[in-house]
């Protein structure tokens, strides 16, 4: 199976503090004109971010592959810019080209996601068999007769399982809207939605994006397997294919924190306006920011909680470029990949696990120009990733956005073309001979 190259090196002079060039070792040097890119128009794309970190935004790396060549992998940036108290540093944390970033929401892809694709290629998992045939207490009805015994595996992936988006477990103010579920226990977190967590909407509607779907297919992962979610990823996909920076609860793995870009810098407390049991209220590092996977789940669920770098997301996107094959060894084929990445009758923008950019581009973080075929995720806390077989391109963009300051109620890092992602992918789509 065909490995990817680094093809292009850009000989342009830049600013050290503002932009670093990655070369790994373990990529091969090509030739020094590229045959996919107008080398001039992609260069804005470095222009746009270098401009977004004078102007304030916290960091960025970006990858870009086109047929199964490195194009273009380079590091802007600061990992940590600011103290606890919103001061700048004297000495801010360059970033660099072994950071690991949070990958928020694209833990659903490059674990679960891989992980059930995996199950299924092996004949241990039916999408279309009940929840409960995999997790027997699974059972029950709400009070208004939704009843969990009616949601399949399929229900979760594709977001029709009619949870709700985001119930806030390890908030017990925030919670006590749908019910008594407080919870910054796992066991307790995994006992009250597999019997108690209500339903907003009817098995099998219009998808409503949910980490409980998520939470729920990474427990199932752990139930089939009898394993960690994260011991299964690691032990049956990460290590076959050489990674060597992809986990989750990176502090426990020997990462030194400095190895990680800081995100949120007053801890989860949104610029001091928000309190909870518990919460953290210094500046988060090698710890994953999303609430629900910290507090709830222990650091390690389905739906947030993964550390990886671009190179290691590289050879994690080219597994799903290849099919499920990569360097000779194979995860599952392309009856399973097709299965998984093609769009919803309800909704185009939506796969099985993956978001797609629609019919009409309607899925915003992509862009203007992906084709229908691309597709991808994004992750709250600053992340995309987006693989497009028409093009046979892949871009990977990890940032620290909410390494900013909170006010106004929002992220200063969220306003930038970068934190947006669609100006910074449709600079690169632009560049495309």
């Amino acid at each position: 199976m065909r490995k990817i190259f680094l093809a292009i090196i850009f000989n342009i002079a830049f600013n050290a503090f503002a932009l670093t060039n990655c070369y790994d070792s373990s990529f091969v040097k090509g030739e020094s004109v590229n045959p996919y890119f107008d080398m001039n128009k992609l260069s804005l794309v470095d222009k746009q971010i270098e401009s977004d970190i004078n102007n304030g935004f916290p960091s960025a790396e970006l990858l870009i592959i086109k047929n199964h060549q490195i194009i273009k992998h380079s590091v802007y940036g600061y990992s940590q810019k600011y103290d606890n108290q919103n001061n700048l540093l004297k000495t801010p944390e360059l970033a660099s080209c072994d950071t690991l970033y949070d990958l928020a929401s694209n833990t659903k892809m490059y674990a679960t996601n891989y992980a059930i694709m995996h199950l299924v290629y092996l004949g241990k998992l039916d999408i279309n068999k009940p929840v409960s045939y995999y997790i027997p207490s699974y059972t029950g009805c709400d009070k208004n007769g939704e009843c969990r015994n009616k949601r399949t595996v399929r229900n979760l992936l594709s977001h029709t399982g009619g949870y709700m988006p985001d119930p806030q477990f390890f908030n017990p103010v925030s919670i006590q809207k749908y019910g008594n579920y407080y919870s910054q226990n796992r066991m307790l977190t995994e006992s009250i939605i597999v019997t108690q967590l209500p339903f907003i909407n009817k098995v099998g509607s219009k998808p409503i994006y949910s980490d409980v779907d998520f939470i729920l297919l990474g427990m199932l992962v752990e139930n089939i397997t009898g394993l960690g979610l994260d011991y299964y990823v690691t032990q049956n996909i990460y290590k076959p294919l050489g990674l060597k920076s992809t986990f989750f609860n990176p502090l426990a793995h020997g990462v030194d924190i400095d190895k990680c870009a800081a995100t949120e810098i007053q801890g989860n407390t949104r610029g001091g306006k928000v309190s909870f049991p518990n919460i953290r209220t210094d500046i988060i590092k090698c710890q994953v920011h999303d609430e629900k996977a910290f507090y709830s789940m222990a650091g390690v669920s389905g739906h947030a909680g993964l550390f990886s770098t671009a190179n290691d997301l590289a050879i994690l996107t080219e597994l799903s470029v290849n099919n499920g094959c990569y360097n000779n060894i194979c995860f599952w084929d392309k009856k399973t990949q097709k299965m998984f990445t093609s769009p919803l009758k309800q909704d185009s923008t939506y796969g099985l696990g993956w978001r797609r950019a629609g019919k009409n581009n309607d899925y915003a973080p992509f862009g203007k120009y992906a084709s229908n075929l691309a597709y991808g995720h994004t992750g709250w806390i600053g992340t995309v990733t987006l693989i497009d077989p028409k093009h046979d391109l892949t871009i990977i963009l990890l940032t620290n956005k909410k390494h900013s300051v909170y006010k106004n109620g929002e992220f200063a890092g969220d306003k930038f073309a970068t934190g947006r992602y669609a100006p910074i992918i449709d600079l690169i789509y632009e560049a495309i001979k």
